[in-house]
């Protein structure tokens, strides 16, 4: 399971470097297919380092958070979380009449 809804992000590198545009450090983030694996300070810290030198500043969950959630793919996150795939796929069915 997931550690911290960041780690959503690291599936989907080119929504960071939309968002970050300009000096962000796309090669810092965790190469990992499964981002599940991923430890939650590990997220924060690629994150952190990522972005500390692009105009929008270091990550930060309520300035950037919402941004980068309406941003990344689901279908992305799906493949690289399993969780995530079947929480998708729950919220879907309650979805449909």
């Amino acid at each position: 399971m997931v550690q911290v809804m960041e780690a959503w992000f690291l599936a989907d590198p080119d929504a960071l470097s939309t968002y970050y545009k300009q000096g962000f450090l796309r090669n810092s983030l965790p190469r990992r297919k499964n981002i599940e694996m991923i430890d939650k300070k590990a997220v924060f810290e690629s994150l952190s380092h990522a972005s500390k030198d692009t105009q929008k500043g270091t990550y930060h969950k309520t300035r950037h958070g919402f941004d980068l959630l309406e941003l990344i793919d689901p279908g992305l996150v799906q493949a690289a979380s399993s969780h995530a795939a079947d929480l998708f796929a729950v919220l879907l069915k309650k979805a449909t009449p």
